[in-house]
């Protein structure tokens, strides 16, 4: 099972939770500090399908373009979690959106 954990949007958490490959749930929070939100998220999403953290086998973590301290938050967290349970823990680069209005150099 593969919990992924998304902390760089500086508006939302978002904790996925995957069983071969198949997303199973996902939880968001649209307020609070990162650092207290995003435990409880976790074990929320987990009690909810009757897991533990030990049927995790992997952690993706999101490593932005976003938010530099949900990032950071995210990052250590799923490394503390993937060292005190030994699995893997993989960064993922988000989605990329620039603003409508933004202009490039390719522009005419």
């Amino acid at each position: 099972m593969t919990l992924k954990l998304k902390t760089a949007n500086p508006k939302t958490i978002l904790v996925e939770l995957f069983e071969n490959d198949k997303k199973i749930d996902a939880l968001s929070k649209n307020q609070g500090i990162r650092s207290q939100v995003l435990l409880p998220l976790i074990n929320q999403i987990l009690k909810k399908h009757e897991k533990k953290l030990v049927d995790v086998t992997s952690i993706e973590v999101d490593t932005g373009p976003g938010s530099f301290t949900g990032t950071r938050v995210g990052v250590a967290i799923a490394n503390a979690l993937g060292f005190a349970l030994n699995i893997p823990v993989n960064g993922k680069k988000g989605k990329i959106a620039l603003p409508k209005y933004a202009k490039s150099k390719f522009d005419k």
